[in-house]
């Protein structure tokens, strides 16, 4: 597993039974996380007076039930990155900590390269791999769906002071996109992909990530340089394994750009126990160094 655990801002306090107690800068946080099945002690005094609590609802979905007042949002920082962090639907903050282990990456082969690098970051979210890519001097085309996702990116992108110049800030539909940049002749010498584990289309047609990721990767294959750097393909879906997609994009690169493919869980340090909670999956693709 590659654990994100150079964070200094962000805490995984403890989790047990479906919970997890965490930190983000000076405000503590419980939420639940269905991959917690043990029922370890909550030795910790914390977790009978957390800022807020997320509380599912037996008739579905939840909501947060705040203990303190906190503020619309607040920021934390990770090394050269900044984010706005804030409680919102469906228990999230709008940033996914594990993911820093792929910022890291994302970060040293970039800054490497010894040439300019472009990246397209499909589902793009709150923008953290996008802050990576343009922190380390990569120019970014940035696509998510949400108009709402894409300004709280911008805004991190503000908060961290990069992107001026260096990215364009896209709400589109991934697929509808890359298509157009296959038709445009548009390349790219990196991907980062993070695409849901499932969700409708415009028409109404559902989307399963385990049926559709070899049609979306192979999709943007075109898109990629000569001489790409990377392909970084993130999944929480739970029946997609690291070892399935490693496979996938080693069948769809390897035969034309040679290079490495790695894949593994990715997790976070837990204080408690000592221990690591994987969080997800990421496989990466990467030229030969």
């Amino acid at each position: 597993m590659r654990v994100a655990d150079k964070w200094i801002d962000y805490e995984l306090i403890d989790c047990s039974e479906g919970e997890r107690l965490e930190r983000w800068g000076e405000v503590v946080l419980v939420r639940p996380d269905p991959q917690v099945i043990w029922k370890t002690e909550k030795e910790n005094p914390i977790w009978k007076s957390p800022h807020a609590q997320y509380r599912r609802s037996n008739t579905g979905g939840g909501k947060w039930h705040n203990f303190i007042s906190l503020p619309g949002y607040w920021k934390i920082s990770y090394g050269e990155l900044t984010f706005n962090i804030k409680t919102m639907g469906f228990k999230h903050t709008g940033l996914f900590p594990e993911q820093a282990s792929n910022w890291d990456m994302t970060m040293e082969l970039i800054r490497s390269a010894g040439r300019p690098v472009s990246v397209l970051n499909l589902f793009g979210y709150t923008g953290a791999a996008t802050l990576a890519a343009l922190k380390a001097g990569a120019s970014v085309v940035h696509v998510d769906a949400s108009k709402g996702m894409v300004q709280w990116a911008k805004e991190n992108a503000a908060s961290s002071g990069v992107g001026d110049g260096q990215v364009r800030w896209l709400v589109d539909d991934c697929v509808k996109f890359v298509q157009r940049e296959i038709r445009r002749g548009n390349h790219y010498d990196g991907i980062i992909m993070d695409p849901p584990s499932y969700g409708r289309g415009p028409g109404g047609e559902v989307w399963k990530l385990e049926e559709q990721l070899f049609g979306l990767v192979e999709m943007c294959v075109p898109v990629l340089t000569e001489n790409p750097l990377f392909f970084i393909l993130n999944s929480y879906t739970t029946g997609l394994s690291p070892s399935v997609m490693a496979y996938l994009l080693g069948v769809l690169l390897k035969p034309r750009f040679g290079g490495v493919v790695s894949a593994d869980e990715i997790g976070l340090p837990v204080t408690a126990t000592g221990l690591a909670l994987p969080c997800g999956s990421t496989a990466i693709w990467a030229a030969e160094p």
